[in-house]
């Protein structure tokens, strides 16, 4: 027998000692399992712009254009399916049941 056969410190790279470590490059794991993915980049300015309060009508569509290269139209399509999104109420629950309410809202006037 050799030294190496006992100590541990020499077997630490062995794969099969690390049963519960993702592979290299998978996404962490979560609770639910299917919702590992973050919200990106663009999903997190889409809450922060509605976060902001506009001075005029025209200054948010300007925002959006000029801070994410969307048209109003497009924005509004992604806004309303992000606010539907568990992932970005966890984020910003106070923006997300805002948008919800004033969405439903307008739905109950029409």
């Amino acid at each position: 027998m050799t030294a190496s056969d006992h100590d541990p410190a020499d077997r630490a790279g062995d794969p099969a000692d690390r049963v519960g470590d993702p592979a290299p490059g998978a996404e962490p794991a979560t609770d639910s399992g299917s919702e590992a993915r973050a919200l990106s980049a663009r999903e997190l300015a889409m809450l922060a712009l509605e976060r902001r309060s506009w001075a005029g009508p025209g200054a948010k569509e300007r925002a959006i254009r000029e801070e994410l290269g969307l048209s109003p139209v497009r924005y509004y399509q992604l806004l309303n399916a992000l606010i539907e999104d568990e992932r970005a109420l966890r984020e910003d629950p106070v923006t997300v049941n805002r948008l919800r309410r004033v969405r439903a809202a307008r739905r109950g006037r029409r």
